[in-house]
């Protein structure tokens, strides 16, 4: 098996690094990545926090990838990955303060999107803070003609598929005990949310 390669974690890997360095404080100690996808995420952007343990997850059939990637990296502070297939897994049961999701949305059908929020409501507690990196829809339309035909080819693949609606998974996160920190503006039509965990409220 060759080592696996995606050319958008090349070209974003330094602006997601930018946020990230604003975002992530001496006061964090556990990252959880969810769809680490290849790896090289999270070789080259936990190098940079060497204070915060990075646990890296996603299904079965990505992992050989992702430890190839860890393997010849052999970064300290990453852990090997965790399976977790949203809608079949559990959360992972690790205390984290950060969570870091990149270009998963859109692969992800939208029920299951709404389970790894939920998920995020249930286990993450006060002050974590969650990045949610990729495309989105604002006032019901594509923010270019690219991300538009990347929908299309995205449909084609699985038609349950396709670039979220910035409001549905806002409200999905306010729903659930987050308030957004900021919304970045991304290269490449791309975008990066920031939601930090409420104070729990007990439900009466």
């Amino acid at each position: 098996m060759n080592k696996p390669m995606s050319p958008s974690c090349e070209r974003n890997k330094d602006p997601i690094l930018e946020v990230m360095k604003e975002v992530i404080t001496e006061d964090n100690h556990v990252l959880l990545e969810v769809g680490s996808g290849t790896g090289q995420h999270a070789v080259y952007l936990a190098p940079h926090f060497p204070h915060v343990k990075w646990i890296t997850s996603d299904v079965l059939g990505n992992h050989a990838g992702i430890k190839m990637w860890l393997d010849e990296a052999k970064v300290p502070n990453i852990a090997r990955p965790i399976e977790f297939k949203i809608g079949k897994d559990e959360f992972p049961k690790v205390v984290v303060d950060l969570v870091f999701t990149a270009n998963t949305f859109h692969i992800m059908h939208w029920k299951e999107c709404k389970t790894l929020m939920k998920m995020w409501g249930h286990r993450l507690r006060e002050g974590a803070q969650v990045m949610i990196y990729g495309p989105f829809n604002y006032n019901g339309t594509f923010s270019s003609p690219s991300n538009e035909q990347f929908d299309r080819s995205l449909k084609v693949e699985d038609p349950l598929r396709g670039i979220r609606s910035y409001d549905d998974v806002h409200n999905n996160m306010v729903k659930n005990g987050f308030a957004l920190c900021k919304d970045y503006e991304m290269p490449a039509n791309n975008r990066m949310l920031v939601y930090r965990r409420l104070e729990f409220v007990s439900q009466k």
